[in-house]
């Protein structure tokens, strides 16, 4: 029995949507408060025992490579400024036992593609792919959840959870059967079907947990939608001959890919920073009349 071991980071995207913020800068080194949508990515698959990241980065994405690389001359100057508790944070980005691997995508084409890019370095190993830009705060997180259950039934799974009907265009859309709680098994999954043609509301949502024969499909599969490689299509045909199941994870999921979902990420992130908590608390009832003691509302 295998254990998941890997994790796919797909991070070659342009990071339109937030252009000019992303014309040198990648989308995925946006910070939330004080660290990168990337590095929380990354603390997600370490806390799922993940020990080979797999980053797939493009030509103008060198600063997330930059970013887990060792930095002596900042921690030099750290050190020499008695910024202990600075320096600890910097050399304390992931456990020690965590490897990086970066691959170069050399060209856009799509998710499929990117988790192609990764197969040289995944081999015959199931393996996670975690989108950084869908930022899932759970404990534990969504990627231990679905480990633990890949390593129950031993086959892919996809993270997913119910969007707006009017919704499902952007997104990857399942028909599943019921299993267990939050467990259910795929019987079909269409890349961004209009609502009208969607097979439910169920959205495919930035976690899979996958077996290495998904490489085989994505081989085969043509372009789809957007003239891409849609993993999504690879699953479909991973779906003739192997069981995928759906989980819909515990936590809640911020998409920062798009402005609405990164400011709000921003704003409940401030709330339970350990520094900050209090004074932004402070900040928000005085300028907006809230009460931030209150729990969100879902």
């Amino acid at each position: 029995m295998k254990k998941v071991t890997k994790a796919v980071f797909p991070a070659a995207g342009m990071g339109t949507r937030f252009l000019p913020a992303t014309k040198a800068n990648p989308k995925e080194m946006l910070p939330i408060v004080d660290k990168p949508l990337i590095q929380y990515a990354a603390e997600e698959a370490a806390a799922a025992g993940i020990t080979d990241l797999i980053f797939i980065i493009g030509r103008t994405k060198r600063a997330i490579a930059d970013h887990f690389d060792k930095a002596y001359e900042l921690e030099v100057e750290l050190e020499t400024k008695g910024k202990l508790r600075a320096l600890e944070e910097l050399r304390g980005i992931l456990p020690s036992n965590v490897n990086y691997i970066f691959i170069r995508q050399a060209e856009a084409l799509g998710l499929g593609h990117a988790v192609l890019c990764a197969q040289p370095a995944v081999n015959d190993e199931p393996f996670a792919v975690i989108l950084a830009d869908d930022l899932i705060d759970g404990e534990p997180g969504a990627t231990r959840q679905m480990s633990e259950l890949y390593n129950y039934y031993q086959c892919s799974l996809v993270g997913v959870q119910h969007v707006a009907p009017e919704e499902t265009g952007a997104y990857g859309i399942v028909a599943a059967a019921p299993m267990a709680e939050r467990l259910s098994r795929v019987t079909r999954i269409v890349e961004k079907p209009r609502p009208e043609e969607a097979p439910s509301n169920l959205a495919v949502v930035g976690r899979y947990i996958l077996t290495p024969r998904i490489f085989h499909h994505l081989r085969r599969i043509e372009r789809g939608a957007g003239g891409e490689l849609q993993l999504t299509d690879a699953i479909a045909a991973l779906l003739q001959e192997q069981q995928v199941m759906a989980y819909e994870f515990t936590g809640t999921r911020y998409d920062c890919g798009s402005k609405l979902g990164y400011l709000e990420a921003t704003v409940e992130y401030a709330l339970k920073h350990p520094e900050l908590a209090d004074a932004f608390k402070g900040y928000l009832e005085k300028r907006f009349c809230v009460d931030c003691s209150q729990p969100k509302r879902e």
